[in-house]
């Protein structure tokens, strides 16, 4: 068995709830759906300090690069207001 970090963690009842929900419809254990969600925000701010970092050497990326970024991945586009 793979070794395991236990923690306790406290929730709003809604959300401790919804969690449950969703862990049920994902058909996992509130467990691996907490660990799911937490590797995907550990992976959204790795990426976000990642860009941040190329942003830094290479300038800001412009519109037509993030257009396409949008496009491969398959994300509707938001219209930006200035």
């Amino acid at each position: 068995m793979a070794q395991v970090d236990r923690l306790s963690v406290a929730l709003p009842l809604e959300m401790g709830g919804a969690v449950r929900d969703a862990a049920a419809r994902a058909g996992v254990s509130v467990s691996a759906w907490v660990t799911a969600a937490a590797a995907d925000r550990l992976r959204n701010e790795l990426l976000g300090e990642a860009l941040d970092q190329w942003e830094a050497e290479d300038g800001a990326f412009d519109e037509q690069e993030l257009r396409a970024a949008t496009r491969a991945l398959g994300l509707v586009e938001q219209v930006r207001h200035a």
